[in-house]
């Protein structure tokens, strides 16, 4: 297991860890830095592992901030539809 699958399973850790302590802003912020450190780690990971390896952590990610993506595709699908209509 090399240097960047170590640091994946660190933020899949760190996620859960962050996940369980409570938050009065319902864990946003903590989404954020979330999503701002797993970003370069995907790219890594991709980078050393290959289009594979990098794929299956993107999708782990995602099922452990399933609300962040949540609101994304919601925001993407408004953008969309009112380009349509407009």
């Amino acid at each position: 297991m090399n240097l960047s699958l170590i640091l994946v399973c660190l933020w899949i850790v760190l996620a859960n860890v962050l996940a369980i302590i409570p938050s009065k802003d319902n864990h946003w912020g903590r989404a954020y830095l979330l999503v701002a450190c797993g970003i370069p780690l995907l790219g890594y990971v991709t980078f050393q592992n290959g289009p594979l390896i990098g794929m299956a952590c993107l999708l782990a990610g995602m099922s452990l901030l399933r609300w962040p993506v949540r609101h994304l595709f919601a925001w993407m699908r408004g953008l969309f539809h009112t380009a349509e209509k407009g």
